[in-house]
Formats: structure tokens, C-alpha cells, sequence
């Protein structure tokens, strides 16, 4: 035997102790999860002006509002401070537009140096279809129109139309553009899901409407717009025409009278004080009662009720039976008290007025890993705290009150 064999045989036999690995550490990782959900949810707080406890009490909330039962989903209705629900978002999806119109975006104010959003501020399809299902599912949200800007210049946009579509629930999905690309869209539109559009024309005349768009595009172009919406099948079509005095008011009659008959339904609009940029005056406001008695000299008119409760638009029919009109009297008849829109910028801030100051931030909650839960409670907690009603206080000291301008909101 070798002596490194006898030595070997000699050691006492080493018993291999076989231990079970190390337990994982699961508080230590839950007090992680943990924490990193409450760094959202205080993030989500300071977005919103709610505090961390509030925040968190609505998510839970949230979490159980929408229940089965019998087969659908049980929606608990949101409401502000007058008791106003939720019922309809409205979504800017670009603060961009091709035009330059007077009253909207004067080309003094968004010239060449203007800085509009960058791409990777704009919220993305996905991000903007995750924030209407939660709109829809957990507050009752029943309409959505996409606006801008001109949400036709934003590209690819019927894919988004698309995705929104699909959602369970969306009861219409309906869009406002100037018509520009409405030609060549209209189809595609239609073939994604959009139910409605409102086209945006503010002249017949050619010369008065060069001068309000400010960029020289032709009436003809709008038409054929319209004309290829009506042929897809996106009708009644609506037509929005702002009325200012001094630039067009001698445009309501020819305007109602062209589109008499047709099927598509003109809506004036008072001159609103949106904004600052577009120098709005009360003695430029051409009102509502004013146009509708220009109208039924001509063509005699009567009125009829609204289609559903808190609908803003009044609406006229003619005696004929020929068709209707509508008006939108923000201005000298303020609809605020049956208002239950959102309103969400290209960028992600929800506004809870056309005359808001500012909005609240929900990008920052998409982009900072946040719930659909803790979404849905700071959405919640914002329309709660709704007092908005700036019509009807409106004077001519509350239009110098900072606001947002159009062309980011949307109309």
C-alpha cells in the first residue's frame, strides 16, 4: 500500500453535511415591491394635488369599482363637485395643424419659431388607448373624439382609431378635423371605426376663408373632404362654423342655405374667448339668437329638443323639414351645468375645462409604472374635485385670466 493511500485510509471519514439553500428572501422583496409602489403612488399624488393617503385609499377603490355581475361589468359613476358625471373624453392627439386660422392659431403667435411638442412628448397609441380603457371601464366614459391641433396631420392616425374602436364598452368615436386630408382619409377612417366627424369651415367664400385659415387653402378642397365622408359613410356629417363679427357673419345665411337639404348639419358657434393669442373682445361675440334670426328670415325655422340630456348644442330645424341646424352659445346662453366632458392633451395632461389654467399630469403616471389602478383613482380624484364653470362667470375681466390655448386642448 502507498503511503498516500495508507494516509488517506487512515483520516476519519468527513460527513458531508447537505443544508437546504438559503431561504429566499421574500420579506425583504415584498418590503421592496412595496416601497417602489408607494414612490409611484406619491409621485402619482404630487401629480394630481391629492395626497399620498387619498391616492392610495382610491386605488383600492378602483381596484374593486368594476364587478361582475349578471354577465357585464358593474361601472360606479364619477362625479364632480355640482354633480356632474363623466360621460364623454375628449383627446388631442398632436398640437400641430396645417393652418393658421385667426381665432384659434394666429399666425403671429405660431410662426416659424414656434416650439411645438416634440414626438417622444406626445403620448403614444398605446399609451393613449390604455388611458381611454381605463376612462371607459372604471368612469363611464361613453364618447371619445379625437381633435388636436388637426389630428389628421399626426401619422398613422387611423391605427389609434383602430385600437379605440375595439374597446369594450365605447359607445362613440368620433373626430373633428378642418378637412384638409379629409379626401384622402375619409375611407380608412371609416374601415377603422370612426362612427362621426365634424369638419371645421368657417366661409363659403373663398377670399373670406383664405383670410381666416391664413394659409390660402381652398373652400373646394374642404368640400371634396366632405364629400368623400359622406360617401364612406361617416354621415350625418356636422360642419363648424365660428362666427366673428367683422370677418364673417355675412357667411351664416349662404352657408346655411348650401348645405340645406343635404343631410349634414350646420353648427355656428360664438366667438369664445379660448386662449390668449387670438385677442378675443366681447363686441366680436356674434350671438346665438342673432344668427338663428338671420337664418329663419330667409329660411323660417323652429326649435327642437335636445337629442340627450346636457347636450350643448341647440338645435333648429327648418319648417320645410328640409334638414336642421345647430348653435353652440358659450358665450351669451353657457351650457356649464350640464358639462361632463375631459379633455386630454397630446402630451398627457387632463384638463377638466376648455378655460382651464392648467391640467394634471397622467403622463407622468403612464411613464412612471404606475397601476391601471392608481391611474384610475388619480383620474377619480381629479373629476371629484371638478368645480369648473368659467362661462357662466365670464366677463370681460375673466377673459384675461390665464388659459391653455385651443390648439393644444382641442375644441
Amino acid at each position: 500500500m502507498s503511503r498516500s493511500h495508507a494516509a488517506t485510509q487512515a483520516r476519519p471519514s468527513l460527513r458531508v453535511r447537505r443544508t437546504h439553500a438559503p431561504p429566499a428572501r421574500r420579506p425583504r422583496s415584498r418590503r421592496t415591491r412595496r416601497a417602489r409602489q408607494a414612490s409611484r403612488r406619491r409621485v402619482a399624488a404630487a401629480a394630481i394635488g391629492l395626497s399620498y393617503a387619498r391616492l392610495t385609499t382610491c386605488a383600492r377603490a378602483a381596484a374593486c369599482s368594476a364587478l361582475p355581475g349578471r354577465g357585464r361589468m358593474i361601472v360606479m359613476t364619477v362625479t364632480d363637485t355640482l354633480a356632474r358625471p363623466l360621460r364623454d373624453l375628449r383627446i388631442s392627439v398632436t398640437d400641430r395643424c396645417n393652418f393658421r386660422c385667426v381665432y384659434c392659431m394666429p399666425k403671429e403667435v405660431f410662426g416659424r419659431d414656434y416650439q411645438f411638442l416634440e414626438r417622444a412628448e406626445l403620448l403614444t397609441f398605446e399609451e393613449i388607448e390604455r388611458l381611454a380603457r381605463i376612462f371607459i371601464a372604471d368612469h363611464g366614459v361613453e364618447k371619445i373624439r379625437l381633435t388636436g391641433g388637426e389630428p389628421l396631420v399626426r401619422r398613422q392616425v387611423e391605427r389609434l382609431v383602430e385600437m379605440l374602436a375595439r374597446i369594450p364598452g365605447l359607445g362613440d368615436l368620433a373626430m373633428t378635423t378642418n378637412g384638409s386630408a379629409l379626401a384622402r382619409k375619409a375611407q380608412a377612417l371609416k374601415d377603422g371605426g370612426l362612427r362621426r366627424i365634424t369638419v371645421s369651415l368657417d366661409s363659403l367664400d373663398n377670399e373670406v376663408f383664405a383670410a381666416i385659415n391664413d394659409v390660402g387653402f381652398p373652400v373646394e378642397r374642404v368640400l371634396a373632404g366632405i364629400e368623400a365622408a359622406a360617401a364612406a359613410g361617416l354621415g350625418p356629417i356636422k360642419i363648424n362654423m365660428v362666427v366673428k363679427r367683422g370677418v364673417n357673419e355675412d357667411s351664416v345665411v349662404p352657408m346655411a342655405r348650401h348645405f340645406r337639404g343635404s343631410g349634414h348639419i350646420v353648427r355656428f358657434i360664438e366667438y369664445m374667448d379660448v386662449g390668449h393669442s387670438n385677442g378675443w373682445r366681447m363686441d366680436e361675440v356674434v350671438p346665438a339668437a342673432e344668427i338663428v334670426a338671420m337664418i329663419g328670415a330667409e329660411m323660417p325655422l323652429e326649435p327642437v329638443a335636445p337629442n340627450y340630456p346636457g347636450e350643448v348644442v341647440e338645435r333648429w330645424r327648418y319648417r320645410d323639414g328640409s334638414g336642421e341646424i345647430g348653435v353652440i352659445a358659450s358665450v351669451t346662453r353657457p351650457f356649464c351645468g350640464g358639462c361632463t366632458r375631459a379633455r386630454l392633451s397630446a402630451e398627457g395632461k387632463l384638463f377638466t375645462c376648455l378655460f382651464a389654467v392648467a391640467g394634471h399630469d397622467l403622463r407622468a403616471l403612464l411613464r412612471g409604472g404606475a397601476s391601471d389602478a392608481e391611474i384610475s383613482a388619480a383620474i377619480g380624484g381629479i373629476w371629484r374635485m371638478r368645480e369648473d364653470r368659467y362661462s357662466e362667470l365670464r366677463t370681460a375681466e375673466t377673459a384675461g385670466l390665464p388659459k391653455v390655448e385651443m390648439s393644444y386642448i382641442g375644441g
